[in-house]
């Protein structure tokens, strides 16, 4: 049984929503830790309403947040508590998803993921997975996990955008080039790229601008 996903959200500038963008918070945040993030973006996306959820669990390393699967070297859990985490937040997020699409008359090429840390990690393993491509994925500061099981289990490819601080010290830089690499093993043709100077585990303001590029693009603004 999926759970529902308590979700902030804002709503298009020109009153008319042409596309969704789905922030998805890191580990032991919350959506509106990135829903903030549409303040500087919705004046170039118009069309565009902005829904940030929060994880379906609250997080043990943080009590007032919540995260999308448990990470053992946090939070003391074991591998299989995070493996059983992840494929009910799995379960979760593509529910979301599937309702999100009904109740706005959006179509999945009109929906695009942000996802962040924990988020880019639901990101880059649920959009693929599912039967339609959706917009794109805007991926900062996270990693793909399973590489070597996505040649396999791809049913979908999008753009996808690769943003990463080059001082990151809780999710090694090297992740991207990883990522990228693995993508496009599997097929994805359009996989971008963005460092961030100087930048820690965050979001910075040049990385913030190229999602901005990226998103008009291929959400066709």
């Amino acid at each position: 049984m999926t759970r529902v996903l308590n979700a902030g959200r804002k709503r298009p500038t020109s009153g008319q929503t042409r596309s969704v963008v789905v922030f998805l918070h890191g580990y032991g945040a919350n959506g509106a830790d990135l829903l903030g993030l549409a303040d500087p973006l919705c004046d170039h996306l118009p069309d565009t309403l902005f829904v940030a959820p929060d994880a379906p669990e609250s997080c043990a390393g943080a009590p007032f947040g919540f995260q999308w699967f448990p990470i053992p070297w946090i939070d003391g859990s074991s591998d299989e508590e995070a493996a059983r985490g992840m494929a009910a937040a799995v379960d979760d997020l593509n529910a979301f998803l599937d309702a999100l699409m009904v109740d706005e008359d959006v179509l999945p090429e009109q929906v695009a993921l942000f996802g962040f840390s924990q988020g880019t990690m639901m990101s880059l393993h649920v959009a693929p997975r599912r039967e339609d491509p959706i917009a794109g994925v805007v991926a900062f500061s996270g990693r793909l996990l399973e590489p070597d099981l996505l040649p396999e289990e791809v049913q979908s490819r999008m753009p996808v955008l690769l943003v990463h601080g080059d001082q990151d010290d809780l999710v090694p830089i090297q992740s991207l080039p990883e990522a990228a690499e693995a993508l496009q093993g599997a097929g994805f043709t359009e996989v971008f790229a963005h460092v961030m100077k100087g930048t820690g585990h965050g979001i910075a303001p040049d990385g913030l601008g190229v999602a901005l590029a990226f998103l008009r693009d291929k959400l066709n603004f």
